[in-house]
């Protein structure tokens, strides 16, 4: 997997202004994006998925454009095939973990329930060992639980890298050790390539293949 970002995004008022500029390129398979909170980290995950539109730059992995200003390039997320996992996971509260993970199937909102019974479901539910909770909904979940879900319904879909938005953030201490222990194993056993940000200097020593540092929207270093 090959990564090369590098986009521009202003963001704000003339006093309130955020200049995000990045850009790096790596091979690695687990990369980290690293930096304290305002650092512009999360802005360039989601210009990787789709779900924020630079101002100027690219976007480009396996040497594949998702995002070209200059060549008025900009795929839709749908398109991207890398699927996002949000801070606190974003699972729909009214439906059951069978149907989360199915929703990863959709391609809009119609007939949620079309796709429960689709085979990559079921060997998703099968591989997280969640079919005994496949009923329940995500208020009945613990928190390592509701990661695996929602892991799940980003996998379902074989999307071909996952990006991670601060996993472990809403955590406490003890389930954040052992669920960063549970995500190294599946990232291992599917090879999946994720790049992950973070704040926590314990993330970086668990997962990274490579760091890259952000303060202030830029690449440090």
């Amino acid at each position: 997997m090959t990564w090369d970002i590098a986009i521009r995004k202003s963001l704000g008022h003339d006093h309130h202004r955020f200049e995000l500029d990045v850009a790096f390129r790596s091979n690695a398979r687990r990369l980290v994006l690293f930096g304290a909170s305002g650092a512009g980290k999360t802005m360039t995950l989601k210009a990787v998925a789709g779900l924020v539109k630079p101002d100027a730059g690219h976007v480009r992995i396996d040497g594949e454009s998702l995002f070209d200003a200059q060549r008025r390039i900009n795929l839709p997320p749908q398109q991207r095939t890398v699927a996002y996992l949000f801070q606190e996971y974003a699972l729909f509260p009214h439906l059951t973990v069978r149907q989360n993970v199915a929703f990863g199937l959709q391609h809009g909102w119609r007939n949620p329930s079309k796709h429960v019974e689709h085979p990559a479901v079921q060997r998703w539910l099968d591989a997280f060992e969640l079919e005994p909770l496949a009923r329940r909904y995500p208020h009945e979940l613990s928190g390592g639980q509701r990661q695996r879900t929602a892991l799940a319904r980003a996998l379902v879909s074989q999307p071909r890298a996952i990006l991670l938005d601060e996993p472990f953030a809403a955590l406490d201490a003890q389930l954040r050790g052992k669920l960063r222990e549970e995500l190294l194993a599946l990232q291992r056993s599917l090879g999946t390539p994720m790049v992950l940000i973070t704040h926590d200097p314990a993330d970086v020593d668990a997962f990274a293949d490579e760091v890259i540092h952000m303060a202030s929207g830029r690449v440090q270093g």
